[in-house]
């Protein structure tokens, strides 16, 4: 199983983070040990700057290489919503010396997901709302009409470099409004008004 990240999928999300607006689909990757479906997140303790990022996140339910975007719909069935979690400080340096940030992205449950799946055929996903709200306060709110490239396009690119299988996740990229967390925060996610997720941080 695969995780792959988009980055930079929201204009408004890059202008925040100082970052250029990507011509093509930007993607990282995680490992599958980054997923949790847990309801306690611990702060890891190498961190002191870690924030989170609520992303809409796709299940590829078929194998497919070379995906034309007319046919990508093919390849996923349920959709739910997840958090990238970012550590910052790490992220910073790395860039700075030009290395690549697999360490400030890709640690162990750096990537908790809901455990509830919702069918995409009951949602118009191009025109999706979400949110996330720290200890009662909306820090997060997207539309995936705001995403530069929507989720057919990703699938059909991702596809051209790697095969996608069934059970890959793919994280859509966040919107603006990203921030820290502190031990004691509850993060809670929604979709379209319905709770995805409630996280406490310790």
């Amino acid at each position: 199983m695969k995780i792959f990240c988009i980055g930079r999928n929201y204009a408004d999300h890059a202008k925040e983070m100082n970052a250029s607006i990507p011509t093509e689909p930007v993607f990282f990757m995680k490992p599958d040990t980054a997923l949790t479906k847990e309801k306690d997140f611990y702060y890891p303790n190498f961190t002191t700057d870690l924030h989170y990022e609520c992303e809409i996140v796709v299940r590829i339910d078929k194998v497919g290489k070379n995906i034309s975007p007319e046919f990508a719909h093919k390849y996923y069935s349920q959709f739910s919503l997840g958090i990238d979690f970012t550590a910052r400080d790490l992220q910073k340096n790395c860039k700075e010396k030009g290395l690549p940030w697999e360490i400030a992205k890709a640690w162990e449950n750096s990537a908790p997901i809901s455990n509830i799946w919702l069918n995409a055929k009951d949602y118009d996903l191009n025109n999706l709302n979400f949110d996330l709200t720290q200890n009662g306060n909306t820090v997060q709110k997207g539309n995936s009409s705001n995403m530069l490239f929507k989720i057919h396009e990703i699938i059909a690119y991702l596809s051209k470099f790697n095969t996608l299988k069934v059970g890959d996740l793919i994280y859509t990229g966040t919107p603006e409004g990203v921030g820290p967390v502190q031990i004691g925060d509850e993060l809670v996610g929604s979709i379209e008004g319905k709770e995805m997720f409630r996280l406490s941080v310790k």
